[in-house]
């Protein structure tokens, strides 16, 4: 991934993006094409402290031809995403550009066995199920045995030994506070990835915004006094 400096995150904070979003797009190349499948999958930490991400893939997925040797895979975790117009700027001259959240996990991935891939399903199922709360979670024992045991012979359940991780946080944070403020503002109201994105710009840098407020009412007062 190419991560100028302003953007480049650090291996921590790289990492929980990607366990927090749970959702990206696993990639390998296969000797003459790039195959890529989107994918739910969780992380997990080996006793060494290597990350692991966990996931499946149906049976008949061409990625699972790739599976097994020492090749590494990809996996593409990206976050809201929002176009920002050169018009918003406070500063002349500026060009059009796009504000992002985006993590790469490489390594190599391995074949689980059906009780890997069972304690699999069962933790990723209860790691979204608890983002529904106070639903009551769904859980496989709600399944009939027959029934759960055919849906899990159509998927393969891998793990990549998480061996590289890259993260890249586009957030304008080379940009002064008067044009940081104002694209923050201006995507505020966007759709709900601009949001998302001005939302994030105001939690990184706080003090802009409250220098924005302070100025704003001491411009106030001087408008309002006799």
């Amino acid at each position: 991934m190419y991560t100028p400096p302003h953007f480049k995150q650090d291996r921590a904070a790289s990492l929980k993006f990607a366990e927090e979003r749970g959702f990206g797009t696993m990639c390998a190349f296969d000797d003459h094409k790039p195959v890529a499948s989107p994918l739910p999958f969780y992380l997990t930490y080996a006793a060494d402290g290597t990350p692991q991400a966990a996931f499946h893939l149906a049976r008949h997925n061409p990625l699972l031809k790739l599976a097994g040797g020492d090749v590494s895979w990809l996996l593409a975790v990206n976050g809201p995403d929002a176009y920002v117009s050169p018009d918003w700027y406070v500063s002349p001259d500026q060009v059009p550009t796009w504000l992002y959240q985006s993590v790469h996990l490489t390594g190599p991935v391995r074949l689980l066995s059906d009780d890997e891939l069972s304690v699999q399903l069962d933790t990723l199922s209860a790691k979204f199920e608890s983002r529904l709360l106070p639903k009551k979670p769904w859980t496989s024992g709600k399944m009939t045995a027959g029934r759960l045991e055919t849906m899990k012979k159509a998927i393969v359940g891998l793990v990549m030994t998480v061996e590289e991780v890259e993260g890249s946080f586009k957030l304008n944070q080379h940009k002064s506070d008067a044009d940081y403020v104002a694209i923050a503002n201006a995507l505020s109201a966007g759709d709900a990835d601009a949001k998302q994105i001005s939302h994030l710009m105001r939690q990184a840098r706080p003090q802009a915004f409250a220098e924005q407020v302070f100025a704003d009412d001491t411009n106030m007062l001087e408008r309002s006094a006799p």
